[in-house]
Parts: C-alpha cells; structure tokens; sequence
C-alpha cells in the first residue's frame, strides 16, 4: 500500500487561493474586517444583509446601459430575493436563470 502523508488544506489556504484566482480574473478583492457593517467602507448597515445592493446594481447596469430602471430593479429583486419555498428550490431556481448566461 502507498504510504504518504495526507495532505489537508485549512479554510484559509483555500480562501486564500479562491481569492487570488478571483483578483487574477481581474475582480476587486475586498476584505471583511474593512467592509464590516459599522466600518468606515461598510456596504451592508448588518450582517443580516446578504447581497451587496450597491455592487448588484451596479453589475447589472454597467454591461446593460440601455437596460429601463424598472427592468433593472425586476433583475435585483429575481438575484436579491429568489422565488421558491425552500433554500433548495431557490438555489436551483437561480441556477437555472444563469443557464446561457455568459459570465
């Protein structure tokens, strides 16, 4: 039988790697303790407050200029708050709005 050593990865090693794949796609990473509700960049008044509403927007109007306000507020409400009675229902109800979607 092979006798090696497991190797196990921490949480951190694994945020840390997702993180720099993230900013080598060319996305801002932004650290918690600096966007933490009550810190001075703060984007969310608590933690209750799960999507960043300011940063949604913003992704959904920058690569659709000619997008009407109430289009783009029905698109924040469907990724915001996604219909279904279960945390089931909702993820894969999303999962299939992103379906032909090009990220």
């Amino acid at each position: 039988m092979f006798n090696s050593p497991m190797r196990y990865f921490s949480e951190s090693t694994i945020e840390e790697a997702a993180l720099s794949w993230l900013e080598g796609l060319g996305y801002t990473v932004e650290h918690g303790p600096e966007i933490a509700p009550g810190e001075l960049f703060s984007e969310r008044k608590d933690y209750d407050q799960v999507v960043f509403g300011v940063r949604l927007r913003d992704s959904l109007a920058k690569p659709n200029p000619n997008l009407s306000p109430g289009a783009l507020d029905d698109a924040y409400r469907k990724i915001a708050w996604p219909d279904g009675p279960t945390f089931e229902a909702r993820n894969l109800g999303f999962s299939r709005q992103l379906e032909g979607v090009a990220l």
